[in-house]
């Protein structure tokens, strides 16, 4: 109001200023005071005031309809801590924008993944945009028409019936186009297709839905945070937070915008140092969900966030949610859960309608035969989870059967332990109900021999260390025989032959009193006591254990097993060891024979007997050495990375760089 007073005064003093400079065009000879100048320079005047009458016609409407501010409804409180989603709000306002005249734009995402902070930002950042702007609850579709109501009384249409009056909206919107509406949480598509706008009325404005179900076009997906986003919404709302620890606490809540912002009111409301809170978070994560407060959500935490989508679940899904949620935040193997764990996997279309509805409640993603839970959704459904001891029981057996329990021989088995090691992590974290001991054992104990193959025995160690445990406790001999020969390994490879030594024998004696004499267990604790034999020097004895060793496994597995090429490996090294190259080679043959036939041209294993032929071959002065180094490089570069020694090694015998 006070702009267009200002321009009506101006153009008023041009209009005056003017008629002067006109009337002393026409002759007019005296004048008061400073108007002289209008009268002896009156073209000049006019010369000057034509523009500034010009520029003040143009920006007085262009003033109006700048102060004219657009009619909300029930737009939401602007969140003035809005971090982030820059590429997010540029995407959105290009495809309603978009030159096919795209109109309606779905924003699916995870719950508490700030689907609706992201609307109304959009909202605000270009409200001078729009002539009208309204915000409607869409959860409950029955409820619709009532929004609608208390709409058509805001644009003062006339009473109308309940249904006309979506309709009748939509026709007096013309009249305030452009606007937007905003559809927060809407249901599946067709349940809320009638109140959206179609045909002539759809390009007249804009419609933004959020809705975490699947089942929608035009849909623009909303992620997580990015971790820089996280920690930088951290560190401005939270005293002594430092981008480290932000990280970790970001890690710890899976970048949730949601969760983020809870822990940054639980923080900024009782005081909590960043280093504290992270404490919390790591070992009671499932009960800190439920504390902390969003500013403008008070009511909303992350422990009740997926509620409502749980109780519309059939009780398979129910039972697939509980299982998962026990697991790993890792993609997890759909063929983990047989018909003994879930009756739904017994018929296939039964079983992708449970599984699909995971996804189609936005509760999980499917991928190509896996199904990953965000760890907020899993730490919610746990706190919730009426009977946690007796599901771990069924996720724990269901590990057991899914697992390769041949480690080392089994030439699938790596590919496979790698999808499977942290969801056997998640599941034997916690000490085991009894009912599922034995196999929380076992699985302890495979886990470790896994990353002792794989060359991490410092992970291996703890998961050793507890199998062992677990085992004394059940009184179970044998498997307490297969914890000492793993942890004797572990020990070996950390650089401790002499603790290794002490648990091998352990495991042979107890072996040898409950188990038959050629049984292939004993054969695996002669083969790895010979081999710490020879890491301190012990020859004579190790030779021995070792031809022992290997005519149990050619017994009981035949001579074309990969243990006995293992075996075969053991033998011929010691024979290198006591520079004997020439009976070491044709074990070595043996054993490359074994393996070229059992795993992949490019295995690990293969490259490793390569490599050893080479060495004894250059040790012989034999020239063939340099093809096997040669082809012993390329697998090892390939699985181990140039940098490692036996690569290294390789390539030097090669006469090659990496």
């Amino acid at each position: 109001m006070g702009r267009r007073l200002i321009s009506a005064v101006a153009g008023l003093l041009v209009l005056f200023l003017g008629s002067l400079a006109f009337n002393a065009a026409s002759g007019q000879s005296r004048w008061p005071g400073p108007l002289d100048f209008v009268r002896t320079h009156p073209w000049v005047v006019l010369l000057l005031l034509v523009p500034l009458a010009v520029v003040g016609l143009w920006q007085s409407p262009q003033r109006e309809r700048a102060d004219v501010r657009p009619a909300t409804h029930r737009l939401p409180p602007r969140n003035t801590a809005f971090t982030g989603r820059e590429p997010a709000l540029r995407e959105l306002r290009k495809r309603l924008t978009s030159a096919d005249g795209v109109a309606i734009q779905v924003v699916r995402g995870l719950g508490g993944v700030g689907k609706t902070q992201l609307a109304v930002e959009y909202a605000y950042r270009h409200l001078a945009k729009y002539r009208f702007v309204a915000f409607v609850d869409a959860e409950d579709p029955d409820l619709l028409a009532t929004q609608f109501a208390a709409l058509a009384r805001e644009l003062g249409l006339a009473e109308t019936g309940s249904d006309g009056v979506i309709p009748g909206v939509y026709g007096k919107l013309v009249d305030r186009r452009p606007w937007l509406i905003i559809f927060d949480n809407g249901e599946k598509a067709g349940a809320l297709a009638h109140a959206l706008p179609s045909g002539d009325l759809a390009g007249h404005g804009h419609v933004i839905v959020t809705t975490r179900l699947s089942g929608w076009s035009d849909v623009l997906d909303l992620d997580v945070f990015t971790r820089p986003e996280s920690v930088d919404l951290l560190v401005r709302r939270v005293p002594g937070m430092t981008p480290e620890v932000a990280d970790r606490i970001a890690e710890q809540l899976g970048d949730l915008p949601l969760a983020l912002e809870q822990a940054a009111g639980y923080m900024t409301f009782n005081h909590t140092a960043p280093g504290d809170y992270l404490a919390l978070l790591t070992t009671r994560l499932d009960e800190m969900i439920a504390r902390g407060e969003v500013t403008d959500r008070p009511s909303v935490v992350v422990a009740t966030l997926w509620r409502m989508s749980v109780a519309e679940l059939e009780p398979d899904s129910v039972r697939l949610l509980e299982l998962c949620a026990l697991l790993a935040p890792e993609p997890i193997p759909l063929d983990l859960f047989t018909p003994d764990v879930v009756d739904a996997a017994a018929d296939p279309l039964r079983w992708d309608t449970t599984v699909g509805a995971l996804a189609g409640l936005g509760l999980a993603r499917r991928g190509d035969g896996t199904l990953l839970l965000h760890r907020l959704v899993q730490a919610a459904i746990r706190a919730a989870m009426p009977d946690v001891p007796g599901t771990r029981v069924d996720v724990t057996r269901a590990l057991h059967a899914a697992v390769p329990h041949d480690v080392h021989g089994d030439p699938d088995a790596q590919p496979r332990w790698q999808v499977l090691l942290p969801h056997v992590l998640a599941a034997t974290g916690d000490d085991p109900p009894a009912a599922c001991a034995a196999e929380t054992a076992d699985l302890l104990r495979l886990a470790s021999a896994f990353l002792l193959r794989i060359g991490d025995p410092k992970v291996a160690l703890p998961l050793g260390d507890r199998a062992l445990a677990i085992d004394e406790t059940l009184d179970r001999p044998a498997e307490t025989g297969f914890d000492l020969i793993t942890l004797a390994q572990v020990h070996r490879d950390l650089g401790d032959p002499a603790q290794a030594r002490d648990l091998a024998e352990r495991a042979l004696r107890l072996h040898e009193s409950s188990l038959p004499a050629n049984d292939p267990a004993i054969a695996t604790d002669l083969a790895t006591l010979a081999r710490i034999l020879r890491l301190l020097d012990d020859h004579a004895a190790a030779l021995p254990l070792a031809e022992r060793a290997l005519r149990i496994d050619e017994a009981a597995h035949g001579p074309d097993d990969p243990y006995v090429s293992f075996d075969l490996v053991a033998v011929a090294n010691i024979h290198v060891d006591l520079g004997d190259h020439a009976t070491a080679l044709p074990l070595i043959d043996r054993a490359l024979a074994i393996r070229e036939r059992v795993y992949a041209p490019d295995h690990l294993y293969v490259g490793y007997v390569l490599l050893f032929k080479a060495e004894v071959l250059q040790a012989l002065h034999d020239p063939a050495a340099t093809e096997y180094a040669r082809r012993g490089a390329r697998i090892l570069h390939t699985q181990l990375g140039k940098d490692h020694p036996k690569t290294e090694n390789a390539y030097a015998l090669a006469g090659l760089r990496p």
